[in-house]
């Protein structure tokens, strides 16, 4: 059972918003329990709410979640690299070509159906048995990924994403010589106007920040770490386009051939573990086609760890 109190930025908004944000949930998923009656304020009243009803600041609602209800997706014995694991959380290291979610065009082979394989004691995210993807990684980017095993914890990851307490540093190669050792991108990000499959900066987008730093200069070419400030949809792809030095082999930004496999790899994620509040570092080296693509253009190996 959840209790949420309104508070007063959420005045006068409609019920389904303000319980979204308030309890970490999705939009949807608050209306689907708001329809099915899940979702009343406090005693006495106990009065069944509209997903449309207005809130008032101090108003009190009691969210009762449904048991979880079956996946309905077929747990596929997927290779994944798990590298922690506990009742609250996993950490995967997510290999180039996987997709994360089913989508059209991939109803099978993608993380999510070897999540529901490889983690057997799921308690259920948003009424239904299913791993929680707090972030994503597009299809043909590397590496880290938080995953949650149940409710609480998929809120309290996503709060630390909204809030910016979660670090994500990703390795990148890209084309050009960049004239700053490091540097900040902050332009906005939205939906291209013309081809909808693609982002771009645009005034009309979310604020967007990535900052970076050059560890390697190469051939035409530079070795940065990027770390996240905002987490856009393909954020570091864009912004590293947008200042004139791709991602390298990005077939979307880069002029790439299309299913190239873009040279980004998430190689570490910092956050609070969700149930015992500890802080939590992991770090993934890049797999062999980005160093074999490092070592082409005069690279050397990597540290083992990278000095902020």
């Amino acid at each position: 059972m959840l209790e949420i109190i309104i508070t007063k930025e959420w005045q006068g908004k409609r019920a389904d918003a303000a319980l979204a944000a308030l309890s970490g949930e999705s939009r949807a998923c608050v209306q689907r329990w708001i329809e099915q009656g899940h979702v009343c304020k406090s005693p006495p009243s106990m009065a069944v709410i509209k997903a449309r009803d207005a809130v008032c600041a101090g108003d009190i609602f009691i969210i009762t979640p449904p048991a979880p209800a079956p996946s309905p997706l077929t747990p596929e014995n997927i290779p994944l690299e798990i590298i922690f694991q506990d009742r609250d959380i996993a950490v995967i290291n997510k290999p180039a070509g996987m997709v994360v979610h089913p989508a059209a065009g991939n109803y099978s082979g993608t993380l999510v159906h070897g999540l529901l394989y490889h983690i057997v004691d799921l308690s259920g995210i948003g009424g239904e048995l299913r791993p929680g993807i707090v972030h994503r990684l597009d299809k043909m980017t590397s590496g880290l990924m938080a995953v949650a095993k149940n409710d609480e914890a998929h809120r309290a990851l996503s709060a630390q994403l909204a809030d910016r307490t979660c670090t994500r540093e990703y390795l990148a190669l890209t084309r050009g010589s960049i004239g700053q050792d490091e540097g900040r991108i902050d332009a906005p990000i939205g939906r291209h106007h013309i081809n909808r499959q693609k982002m771009a900066v645009t005034p009309e987008g979310r604020p967007a920040v990535t900052d970076y730093i050059v560890l390697q200069r190469l051939k035409n070419a530079c070795l940065l770490k990027c770390k996240l400030q905002t987490g856009r949809t393909h954020q570091i792809r864009v912004h590293l386009a947008h200042i004139g030095h791709p991602v390298l082999d990005d077939p979307l930004y880069g002029g790439a051939p299309e299913g190239a496999r873009q040279m980004l790899h998430a190689w570490r994620l910092e956050f609070l573990h969700p149930g015992e509040g500890a802080p939590m570092a992991f770090e993934a080296p890049p797999p062999e086609d980005f160093m074999r693509r490092l070592r082409g253009l005069g690279g050397t190996e990597i540290p083992a760890k990278i000095q902020n």
